[in-house]
């Protein structure tokens, strides 16, 4: 058998943890502001803000929530205007330049889904997500049945120029 006290034992840990249950949690903005325990070294290496933002180096306080949502107005009036491309897009130029809107359709959702995630902003996280799933859909119903993978049809035709 142990010749610990186990009651005893139990007793200081219960201590500790009313003890700390009693102090309150630093904010947020207060814990990014400072640079770590006190007696800590501070400077231009001490950690600020959390894990993430030191390793990705960015700070949300910098941005507004009206940036975010600006963002993602572009991105979804891109998605939205691809739906009436005026352009035939069956081969050449046209299909080039039809398949660098869908690019800048992927990237714009994709920016904006960084910028949603960075502030925490869940329904616009999903609608950036779904910008980006809605341009690989596009891109997907071109390219596929050019490289022999789908079926051709009349308006996604197998070749990528109009010469052949």
């Amino acid at each position: 058998m142990s010749d610990r006290d186990w009651d005893a034992e139990l007793k200081k840990i219960d201590k500790q943890m009313e003890g700390a249950a009693n102090e309150p949690l630093p904010s947020p903005r207060a814990a990014a502001g400072r640079a770590g325990p006190p007696g800590a070294a501070s400077g231009p290496m001490s950690p600020v803000g959390s894990p993430m933002q030191q390793v990705l180096g960015f700070d949300t306080r910098k941005t507004t929530s009206f940036g975010v949502y600006a963002r993602l107005t572009l991105s979804v009036a891109l998605g939205v205007g691809i739906v009436f491309w005026p352009y035939s897009a069956r081969c050449g130029w046209a299909l080039a330049g039809y398949l660098g809107a869908v690019v800048a359709i992927i990237v714009s959702g994709g920016w904006s889904a960084i910028w949603t995630w960075r502030h925490r902003a869940a329904r616009a996280h999903v609608l950036s997500l779904l910008l980006v799933v809605w341009g690989l859909v596009l891109a997907s119903t071109e390219i596929l049945p050019r490289v022999g993978y789908a079926i051709p049809t009349v308006a996604h035709p197998s070749m990528w120029s109009c010469a052949g």
